[in-house]
Parts: structure tokens; sequence; C-alpha cells
């Protein structure tokens, strides 16, 4: 069973890049956190808060467009694996959407005191986001555009950040190793 139309599979150039861009944003997020956090509390506001936080915007809407490309190199015949790609794209991006929701409430206050934020979205978000994301990172790898490992390295990095954030920059080097090898075309098999 062929898990995508390599013939009508689109070219995505930028898949690579976008991933790796997002993941090193991430990473700069978590390191000006720790920055922010030195002296014990966070200085909303602060230099290192508002940076780290645009980063963190910026990287969100990286990991929107890779959602995206996935999505979009991922064309297959199938119709059910067709429906996990849909359902797993919605999911990341719904998710993606609750993160800009919740950063932009950090960034601005105003923004925030004026809509409140659902526990649905604070809680949901990141879930949704992290599922949609990982499930077509698992079928890229199963379409041969990433090595077998990475999808689990990436889970690792997920679960680092949400175990203690304090641990943002570990867990978004572990995304960055997972994602670095992110191919927009597939490998050809080996022969012999």
């Amino acid at each position: 069973m062929t898990l995508t139309d390599i013939r009508t599979r689109p070219a995505y150039p930028w898949l690579r890049p976008a991933a790796v861009t997002a993941s090193l944003l991430l990473l700069g997020y978590g390191l000006l956190r720790l920055i922010d956090r030195l002296d014990g509390h966070s200085d909303k506001g602060a230099w290192a808060w508002n940076t780290g936080h645009t980063l963190f915007l910026i990287g969100i809407l990286g990991f929107a467009a890779l959602i995206v490309g996935l999505h979009g190199v991922l064309r297959t015949r199938s119709t059910r694996l067709r429906a996990v790609d849909d359902v797993a794209a919605l999911a990341g991006l719904v998710g993606a959407a609750a993160f800009v929701w919740v950063i932009l409430g950090d960034l601005f206050p105003r923004f925030a005191d004026a809509v409140d934020t659902p526990d649905l979205v604070l809680l949901g978000g990141p879930a949704l986001f992290e599922v949609g994301l990982l499930v077509l990172l698992y079928r890229a790898a199963a379409a041969r555009l990433l090595p077998v490992w990475a999808p689990v390295l990436t889970l690792i990095g997920f679960v680092a950040i949400a175990v203690n954030l304090d641990l943002l920059p570990v867990g978004a080097a572990l995304v960055l190793a997972g994602l670095l090898p992110l191919r927009a075309t597939a490998r050809p098999p080996r022969l012999g």
C-alpha cells in the first residue's frame, strides 16, 4: 500500500527551514525564559519576557506553517489516511491558534483582561497542537521524509516541556534534533 502519492505530491522546499526556524525560536524563548527567571520570578513586561514571548509567537506561527506544509506533502489516494492527515492538521492548527491566543494575552495585558481565556484553551490547545503535529510527523516518517526516531525525539521534547517549563531549552533542543532531518521529498528505497 502506498502511504503517499508521489506523482501528485507538491514540492515544499521551505518545509525543513520552517521546522528548524520554529524550533530555534522555541529554544530562544526557553533560554530567555531562564534568563528572565534568574532572580526567582518572571518580570512581565521586561525585555526578556517580551522578547521571549515574541520569539515564542513567531515560533508557533512557524510550527503552524510546518503543519500546513506536512499536510500538503503527505497527500495520498487513501481516503482513510487523508482523513487522518486532515484531522491531525486541523487539530494542530487549532492548537497553534490557542497558543497564539495565550501568548497575545501574555504580551498584551489589556487583551488578557478584555478576553477571558477558557481553561479549554489553556489545557486543550497545547495538547491538540502537539498531537496534531506528532501524527503528521509519524506520517512523514512512514513516507520516508524523516527517520523513524525523529517523531519519538520530538515527542520526548514535548514531554520534557510539559513536565517542567524550566526544561523548555532541553525540550526545544530535542524538538530541533527531531525536526532537523526533515526532507521535502521521500528518500528512494535502498536496493540490495
